[in-house]
């Protein structure tokens, strides 16, 4: 992790995070740059020697900073929708190494996606290929697809982000598959060379993964043999980080070279989709406590960071580790809730935590913030976004100006 305490201080890469509380407010999202494109590079390095491409999943962390800076080192993209591919466009993206995920693609997305000349589309249904070859026909293009496989895989993850069951919205029955790629086939504007899956996100054991990965090649196999042109693979992402100390989740270079060397010999391109995995602990929320408060039941930590700059906790009932910014003498520590503003009980980034006996005024990181944690902000009880800010060679800058009282109304 780059957020480490230097003589009591914590830092990232030789910058006092309180400097930047102090500079640009609070909340405010830290990233540090290096620790981004080191866990890029973890992947590559991982694949040497495979056909592949690493296609970052951009609904993880879609600030065009985050963006541009991967795209310079390589990166492809992952998108979920035509405002994720507007990003990427504008951050420098190739819109040649873009795949288009997600179920519920309109048919003004599909039309915008095909006009930039993106890769290609995991197709969801037999009815989004048909909506995409009738497309594709109008603007006298082709269209490569995937298929996106439901390979009834448990992913043992939250149920909020696992897919790869049959009762999920994601995907085409593994059943059905070779039915609905011969239908593809006689689509005139349609080009079936690919196929897909993902089983869900912050997968702690790489062994489902390896499962899925095992099922579509057995699938792939049956295609081929049916005169289906499979050539390229996506297995999507999903790779977990550690929100809990004791939590061990898979090296990112050791899950690539286990798929390396399962896929030897396949004559297949491989293609990933992380996000977390490259962005989750490369981000910290920074937050000041205003208030602490006592009842007959608990102690609260009131802080200025809310469940709509942070809503994880309240949505997953998931965990941050939340630590002080000048770190709190050993054996001094209460136990409480840390909570927001926002006036709902479910507006928590904490519950009976045990954390370090903060006062009023002191700052507080919400570690491993990197990944659905801006991207699923929202203005609620009408609080302006935070800022965010990037590390980089040992220097700050914003790269997301806070909101004000007058964003809230515009387009009003």
């Amino acid at each position: 992790m780059p957020f480490t305490y230097v003589d009591g201080v914590l830092t990232c890469h030789g910058v006092r995070l309180e400097d930047i509380a102090s500079a640009v407010g609070t909340p405010v999202y830290v990233y540090s740059a290096q620790d981004i494109l080191r866990r890029y590079q973890e992947y590559r390095e991982g694949l040497a020697g495979l056909p592949h491409e690493i296609c970052y999943a951009v609904k993880a962390n879609s600030n065009l900073s985050v963006l541009r800076l991967l795209a310079q080192a390589g990166s492809g993209f992952d998108i979920v929708s035509g405002g994720e591919l507007f990003r990427v466009l504008r951050a420098g993206g190739d819109p040649r190494k873009v795949v288009f995920s997600g179920v519920g693609k309109t048919e003004a997305e599909l039309q915008y996606a095909l006009e930039c000349g993106i890769h290609s589309f995991n197709c969801e249904s037999e009815a989004e290929a048909e909506l995409l070859d009738c497309i594709a026909g109008r603007l006298k293009r082709k269209a490569r697809i995937a298929l996106r496989v439901n390979p009834d895989v448990d992913a043992s993850t939250h149920p909020y982000i696992s897919t790869g069951l049959r009762e999920h919205k994601f995907g085409v029955d593994a059943a059905d598959i070779p039915r609905v790629y011969q239908a593809c086939l006689r689509m005139p504007n349609l080009l079936p060379e690919s196929i897909s899956c993902h089983i869900g996100s912050q997968l702690l054991d790489p062994q489902p993964l390896l499962e899925a990965l095992d099922r579509m090649l057995e699938l792939i196999s049956e295609l081929r043999a049916a005169g289906v042109p499979i050539r390229r693979l996506d297995l999507g992402g999903g790779l977990g980080i550690a929100y809990r100390p004791e939590e061990r989740p898979p090296a990112i270079g050791e899950v690539a070279r286990a798929l390396r060397r399962r896929l030897q010999g396949q004559e297949l391109e491989l293609v990933l989709e992380p996000g977390r995995s490259i962005v989750g602990d490369a981000g910290v929320l920074i937050t000041r406590v205003l208030y602490r408060k006592t009842t007959n039941a608990k102690h609260f930590v009131v802080v200025d960071a809310a469940m709509n700059d942070l809503i994880r906790p309240a949505l997953y009932l998931s965990h941050h580790e939340i630590i002080p910014l000048e770190q709190a003498p050993e054996g001094k520590s209460i136990l409480a809730d840390v909570v927001g503003p926002v006036c709902e009980t479910g507006d928590f980034l904490a519950r009976n935590r045990e954390l370090a006996d903060v006062a009023p005024g002191a700052l507080l990181a919400v570690l491993a913030a990197g990944a659905y944690g801006f991207v699923q902000s929202s203005n609620y009880n009408s609080r302006p976004r935070a800022a965010e800010v990037m590390i980089s060679d040992g220097r700050w800058r914003i790269i997301r100006q806070r909101e004000t009282y007058e964003d809230l109304i515009r387009g009003e």
